[in-house]
Parts: C-alpha cells; structure tokens; sequence
C-alpha cells in the first residue's frame, strides 16, 4: 500500500462512479478475481480525458475490456481504440463486452504476443495505456515510444509494487525480483530518456504520465 488506505477510501467515496455497464463489469471483475484499474486509476484517466481528448488510443493488455469500455465511454465520441490482449481465456469475454456496450465499431482487439504486435505496428497514437505484464514494459518501451506521437502521452499502470519498489533487493521476495529489477529499470529509463518528460504519481498502485517531447533541448552540447 503506497497510499494511506483511510485515505483512498475517503478519496473514492466521494466518486460518482460509472455508467451502469461499467459498474456491474466491475462487479463481475471483483467476484471473479481479474485484474482490472483500481477506482482512483479510473477517475485519473477519465480526468485526462476530458482534458486531453485523444482520438487514437493503444491499449497494451485488455484483460475482460474494462479499462478498454471506460476509454470508449469517457473519451472523444470518434475515438478509436487499439487493444492488444494475449490472454486466450479472457479474449472472448473481452469481445462479448464490447459487443454488450454497443461499442465494437470504436475498438479494434489484436489477440496474440504484445511483443511481437507492437513491433509491427505502424502509425501513431495520442495515447498509449500500459496495463499488462508489469515485467515485460521495459522490452515494449522502444516500440511504444516510436508509436507515440509528439506531444502524445504515455500512462503506465502499477509501477510502485504496492511499495515494493523502495524495498531493498534482499527483502523482496526471490519470485518478485525479476518484475522488482525490471521495473526499476523502466521508471528509471523514463524519467532519463531524451524524449520523454516523465511524472511517477503514488496513485493507486503508481502510475507514471511521460509526454513525448515535441523537440528535444540539449543543453551546454
């Protein structure tokens, strides 16, 4: 826990929650144990929406489409949604969703490796949300940030580790230490890499805003 749990309770009690879909989709996500954006995660995006009204967004890890449905709900009324999920059992639910929210023609869902699809991919986005396998960010980080468009934003999810993260390597346990060193290495690439500007928030379980810059100032060279 990064943030004071009275805190986040006071905080999300005072949220007027979501459309009826979205709040029985989260619902089902509770009961059945998948891993959807917290309540203060959801509250943050649909915020940045408002304010900066992308028009084409890429989602890396779809999970039941979710996050996916907020985006398409809160977002610019011609937004256009590329999601990527690899997860086989959760591909159908995802699509049934999307199918039950009226929302198909806005999302376009690529089943398969994120890997292997982000390499192949073209174009450019307005927004990139990463919410997927925490320790593969720091090998998706150069296809992302050639598919982010100058001045476009990056958000990626759960990059504190409830905390873990400012534990020394010796305390955390050997399991989580491959995701522990990796994601070190990404918040530390973001916040140093040339065409990023980068903000790490202790919110939910951290998330970080970079906007790839729109020219790059280098100072005294």
């Amino acid at each position: 826990m990064i943030v004071d749990e009275r805190m986040r309770t006071y905080i999300n009690s005072l949220d007027m929650g979501n459309t009826q879909f979205l709040e029985e989709l989260e619902q089902y996500a509770i009961r059945e144990r998948v891993p959807i954006i917290r309540r203060e995660m959801q509250s943050f995006i649909k915020m940045f929406l408002a304010v900066n009204r992308p028009k084409r967004i890429l989602e890396v890890g779809t999970a039941i489409g979710f996050s996916t449905l907020l985006m398409c709900e809160y977002g610019p009324a011609d937004v256009q949604i590329t999601t990527i999920e690899n997860y086989e059992k959760r591909i159908p639910l995802a699509k049934e969703n999307f199918r039950k929210a009226g929302q198909e023609s806005k999302i376009t869902l690529l089943e398969g490796d994120a890997t292997k699809i982000l390499a192949g991919l073209s174009g450019s986005y307005d927004l990139i949300f990463m919410d997927a396998a925490k320790g593969q960010y720091i090998h998706w980080l150069p296809d992302v940030i050639r598919l982010l468009k100058k001045g476009g934003v990056l958000l990626s999810d759960n990059v504190l580790q409830d905390g873990n993260l400012i534990e020394s390597h010796y305390i955390v346990e050997r399991r989580d230490r491959t995701i522990y060193k990796r994601m070190r290495e990404y918040l530390y690439q973001l916040k140093h890499d040339p065409l990023l500007e980068t903000s790490i928030l202790p919110l939910g379980d951290g998330v970080t805003v970079s906007v790839k810059k729109e020219e790059i100032e280098w100072e005294n060279h």
